[in-house]
């Protein structure tokens, strides 16, 4: 059922046995688990189901550092969440993201890849995903057009990708949602303090305030804050009148080990004859599978880099895009419409090329996806000003290493040889990348909105925010949930796994609640 929460009578106190906050792609796919169950399910949005200026602005806040996006238009704040201009790349992660790499400082995982496996395979139908498969001889033997290219697989291999339509969770779930008889779904209802018990061990209630000027109170047994990396960081933090530090931050990191994907152009392909690439070729809206150029992780923990991806964009519609930083506004919506001018004027230029053969084209460009190294300095922190709900607001600070710019030479130094030993072509670097000495990054450095790591998963509170079932350290009835738990980012996009990892946390409640 739904409830605005704008309607109800000021100071009303609303209960139930588990909250959720956040109705993005975590907080909606863990409500999902629980329609039908003999429990009453409490699941917040802070806004409607359309999109709200008012809403969207609550979002906004500073960012220091490397250059970032607009903290305002990085995620969108209303039913169905991010998803709303999500575009469906997914990909699982490789077993070496969750080890120990004594090259990466501060990389393991309290768990496994293989304690996702059942978790990503139900993730896939959540997703409107196919088969879980990822393997790359499995969809050559769907389509023999699917021709890889002749690497030496001990150190270059085709890391598979999957799209989804995209599913877009406002409008894909809202129906079972809203006509739940268990779940309560109260929009506008943004949460602005967390309250504890006298010895801070366990959540009493949260309080959530709108711009109606109403302010209600939550209570529950069991507490998932599903908001996103940072409003997940925001809200622990200034939850501070109990813990002078904020909630779950007796350690200091909270916030902390702030990661993204690294996406930036960084190398061009020539080949000696025209290739059609359809493996590694996309069309949005269209494609359904497609392979990206990964290293192997002998060849990761040869070079001591980190993990990370190329694909194939043909130069004449690559150089017709402009870099994303360079056009995404503070306004989600202005940022969207330029994203979309950018990828139709790039493929209008295509069209008028006479380049291309029907046998395909002789130049691509190489497009970087690649984690960042787990870093203490990049943080999400509070900034002094407060938002008109009286929240201060988040405060971004992001740092890149040393490591993250020799990962991207030697991966490119790497594929440029096995072109060169297959005889298909030559890479060039792009100048930013060719000299070892040179630690900086160009103008057009940018992420792909993918927020992880300010609550991470550590089996030893000093290390981490959350243990390995996402429970918040020292608070018995406390879950963070999506990316903000991850230790490291691997490669691919945030959202599969974070759907895989929140269904993980809800088979652990259900067995609590039992």
């Amino acid at each position: 059922m739904h409830i605005d929460a704008r309607e109800l009578s000021n100071g009303s106190t609303i209960e139930g046995d588990i909250c959720i906050v956040g109705a993005g792609a975590a907080g909606i796919s863990m409500a999902l688990e629980w329609n039908g169950a003999p429990y009453k399910v409490i699941l917040l949005e802070g806004g409607g189901f359309e999109y709200d200026e008012k809403v969207q602005e609550l979002y906004d806040g500073k960012a220091t550092g490397q250059r970032y996006y607009p903290l305002k238009s990085c995620r969108l704040h209303y039913f169905g969440g991010t998803t709303g201009h999500w575009a469906g790349f997914c990909s699982t992660f490789d077993d070496i993201d969750f080890k120990k790499r004594n090259w990466v400082p501060h990389s393991g995982w309290p768990i496994k890849r293989e304690d996702l496996d059942p978790f990503y395979a139900r993730a896939h139908k959540v997703l409107e995903l196919g088969p879980y498969e990822y393997k790359a001889a499995y969809w050559q033997n769907m389509d023999k057009a699917f021709v890889p290219l002749p690497f030496d697989n001990e150190k270059v291999w085709n890391k598979i990708w999957q799209f989804s339509p995209p599913t877009r969770f406002g409008t894909k779930y809202r129906e079972p949602i809203v006509k739940s008889g268990n779940i309560h779904l109260y929009t506008y209802a943004n949460v602005v303090d967390i309250k504890a018990n006298s010895n801070v061990s366990s959540v009493e209630s949260v309080t959530v305030k709108n711009y109606a000027d109403k302010e209600h109170t939550i209570k529950a047994k069991y507490f998932v804050f599903a908001c996103c990396a940072i409003q997940n960081a925001r809200l622990l933090l200034a939850s501070n009148k109990q813990a002078p530090k904020g909630l779950g931050n007796d350690h200091d990191n909270v916030g902390r080990y702030f990661m993204e994907h690294l996406e930036l152009k960084s190398a061009e392909l020539y080949l000696a004859n025209p290739e059609l690439m359809k493996m590694y070729s996309i069309e949005y809206g269209v494609t359904k599978v497609r392979a990206e150029l990964a290293l192997s992780e002998a060849m990761q923990d040869e070079l001591k880099i980190l993990n990370g991806t190329s694909s194939l964009i043909p130069l004449e519609i690559a150089r017709n895009r402009p870099a994303f930083i360079d056009i995404w506004t503070k306004d989600p919506r202005e940022a969207e419409r330029n994203m979309h001018n950018a990828g139709r004027n790039a493929n209008n230029a295509k069209k008028a090329s006479v380049s291309a053969s029907a046998e395909g084209y002789k130049a691509f460009q190489l497009f970087t996806r690649m984690e960042q190294a787990p870093n203490p300095a990049s943080r999400v922190m509070l900034d002094t000003e407060k938002d008109s709900l009286g929240m201060p607001r988040a405060m971004l600070h992001w740092e890149l290493t040393a490591l993250e710019k020799r990962s991207l030479r030697k991966i490119y130094e790497t594929i440029g040889r096995e072109f060169g030993r297959a005889g298909l072509g030559r890479v060039q670097l792009m100048d930013y990348i060719q000299d070892e000495k040179d630690e900086s990054w160009p103008s057009f450095t940018g992420g792909g909105w993918h927020h992880m790591g300010t609550t991470r998963m550590s089996d030893d509170p000093k290390n981490g925010v959350v243990d390995a079932n996402c429970k918040v350290h020292g608070i018995a009835n406390l879950y963070m949930a999506g990316s903000s738990c991850y230790v490291t980012a691997a490669a691919p996009n945030p959202t599969l796994t974070l759907v895989a990892l929140t269904l993980r946390l809800s088979d652990h409640l259900k067995i609590k609640l039992a």
